[in-house]
């Protein structure tokens, strides 16, 4: 009793950073279906299918709009695996508000709730 020692800040705060497994699986399938949504309406775009984006490339047309979606689309697919860290959330939701749509929203929100389930 006399020789306990005192637990470090590293100690006593050890839990913060721990992803609530329950909240990280909620994003990453959000963030998954949002990105699988925003590659099929890409291609939908890229085969002519009558599309509007919010994004304007002025020299690239309805193909150019299909190919930076897809770009955005595998961003967030691949990016939904590690949603839970800071930079990786905010590149989904970031994807999520330039791809627009419902794909566009999912990854939104799976973004917004894997960050919650790593600081929350």
């Amino acid at each position: 009793m006399l020789f306990n020692k005192r637990k470090s800040l590293t100690q006593r705060f050890s839990n913060r950073g721990r992803t609530n497994g329950m909240l990280w699986k909620i994003g990453y399938i959000l963030a998954l279906l949002g990105g699988i949504v925003i590659i099929a309406l890409s291609l939908a775009a890229i085969i002519h299918y009558p599309l509007y984006l919010p994004i304007q490339v002025p020299l690239a047309g309805y193909a150019g709009i299909g190919v930076i979606s897809l770009i955005l689309g595998v961003v967030a697919v691949v990016g939904s695996k590690r949603i839970n860290e800071l930079v990786w959330g905010i590149i989904l939701m970031v994807v999520g508000f330039l791809a627009g749509g419902i794909g566009g929203l999912l990854a939104i929100i799976g973004g917004l709730i894997g960050l919650l389930s790593r600081y929350a």
